[in-house]
């Protein structure tokens, strides 16, 4: 069914992605950094100045971006994370099999990294998407009975 040489391109080329995994988790991690600093500014200052403005589909619209990408880094930087444990256990333990513990050493540390930065970066996303989502949904009732109460008061005043 597969020679050889079907075995030998696809392992080429499945060692070519361990470079641009290890690259995209990098970046997954600056975005979740990035995502905290965000996420402390939101809850002490964002979302009662978004409270203030009484915008409320302007706030449903940038919620939706900001969960949409805390999601994103609790998905994919876990994948990543598993790309980077998988790839180079391949030539690590080709390398035991020929008695290269050192390259087998380099590997292993190299699959748990990726391992642990990604799972890391996807708790980050995950708590993040948590909170946002419980901090918006009560900014967005709080916003919704200040606009009924304006509305009933506003009824009042013509009766």
């Amino acid at each position: 069914m597969f020679d050889g040489s079907t075995f030998g391109v696809m392992h080429a080329l499945v060692s070519y992605l361990l470079q641009p995994v290890v690259w995209l988790l990098l970046l997954c991690t600056a975005i979740a950094v990035i995502e905290i600093g965000t996420l402390i500014t939101e809850r002490f200052i964002g979302l009662k100045r978004w409270q203030t403005q009484a915008d409320i589909p302007a706030l449903e619209e940038m919620a939706a971006k900001r969960i949409e990408r805390t999601d994103f880094l609790t998905r994919i930087a876990p994948m990543l994370g598993l790309m980077g444990t998988l790839i180079p256990l391949g030539p690590g333990l080709s390398a035991l099999g020929e008695g290269n513990l050192s390259v087998l050493t380099t590997a292993m540390s190299v699959a748990f990294d990726t391992t642990v930065l990604g799972l890391l970066v996807g708790i980050i996303g995950f708590v993040a998407g948590r909170l946002r989502r419980r901090w918006y949904e009560k900014t967005l009732s709080l916003m919704e009975q200040e606009l009924e109460q304006k509305l009933v008061q506003g009824l009042e005043a013509k009766v």
